[in-house]
């Protein structure tokens, strides 16, 4: 299994095709991953990959069958990331030449890898813990916000250090900016052209726990800008479709809701707002079941309607943060 997921990513020639599958398990955003790589070169966390082949129909019958082969997950919504063909994305080993890949976000309810030690999910601000705003502004973001300045200051020509100054703005809200949730691959590319993370020296092994808490965990390749791709995408797309729904099992709470919405977007939600929003909207219908076993007064239990799809042109989750980063 791990031979055909090595030539996929070793093949400079080869079109790849690279799955972020993502799931919101007991309120908490996970990646699927792999481990790639060799025993002699080291092996890294990455993403279910692999090359089409002849006998792939469709792109999406190739990624499929890649990643129930790597996984043992069965995918059921796949939409069409983005294609990633830069010069030397692979590493010395593609010889300066292009390799073309062309990337899925896929959302499922987390099952177990079925015994696969090289399959695992990952909780996904392991990779990008300076995204995780939850429970107010990230620790690691004062040390990195520290060196971006820096980098920007060492530009000798004044309009190069004013172009480095606006994208910090417009990426970490620094030099007067905001934040925007949704620039999560801005914001990992510029940490990238910064050398402030090992994928920027060729590296991609085990972090220190130091370097995981400030810059996260590397992955293979240019893995991890695929995950802030993805990231970024879905942020951006819950708030004008009901893909969360796609992640959460076919009865659940508002609480339930809440804290995957939460989880997706890095930030927290004023409850009695979100509440009003989802009945505004028509994006949950009750049933007459409650939950049992918990401690408290129990909770009714909602369930997605369907029906919003044909009733609104672009149902979503469009709240502001509870509380502003600062």
């Amino acid at each position: 299994m791990q031979r055909h997921a090595e030539g996929a990513l070793s093949n400079p020639s080869a079109v790849g095709l690279v799955a972020v599958i993502i799931a919101a398990t007991d309120g908490e955003p996970r990646a699927l991953t792999v481990q790639v790589g060799s025993q002699a070169k080291g092996r890294s966390d990455g993403l279910p990959a692999g090359p089409l082949v002849p006998e792939h129909p469709t792109l999406e019958r190739g990624l499929r069958a890649w990643v129930e082969r790597q996984t043992h997950q069965r995918l059921g919504y796949v939409e069409q990331l983005y294609t990633f063909g830069d010069r030397d994305r692979q590493g010395d080993d593609a010889g300066g030449l292009h390799s073309l890949s062309v990337a899925y976000l896929a959302l499922v309810r987390e099952v177990r890898t079925g015994g696969l030690a090289e399959a695992s999910w990952r909780n996904w601000y392991r990779y990008l813990p300076w995204e995780d705003w939850r429970e107010g502004r990230p620790e690691s973001l004062g040390e990195i916000e520290t060196k971006l300045l820096a980098w920007a200051e060492q530009a000798t020509d004044p309009k190069l250090r004013r172009r480095r100054e606006d994208r910090l703005g417009l990426t970490f809200g620094l030099c007067g900016g905001a934040w925007n949730e949704e620039r999560v691959l801005e914001r990992y590319e510029l940490l990238f052209e910064a050398g402030l993370i090992p994928e920027a020296q060729g590296q991609c092994g085990e972090a220190s726990e130091s370097d995981l808490a400030i810059t996260g965990q590397p992955m293979a390749l240019d893995h991890r800008r695929v995950l802030a791709t993805a990231i970024g995408r879905l942020r951006g797309k819950i708030k004008y479709r009901p893909v969360v729904f796609e992640l959460m099992p076919p009865t659940f709470t508002l609480f339930q809701l809440q804290r995957t919405v939460e989880a997706l977007s890095g930030t927290n939600l004023h409850k009695q707002n979100f509440r009003r929003l989802v009945a505004q909207q028509g994006l949950v219908e009750e049933t007459d079941d409650v939950t049992s076993g918990a401690t408290g007064r129990p909770a009714r239990l909602v369930r997605f309607r369907r029906e919003v799809l044909l009733e609104r042109p672009a149902p979503g989750f469009r709240l502001r943060p509870a509380r502003r980063p600062a």
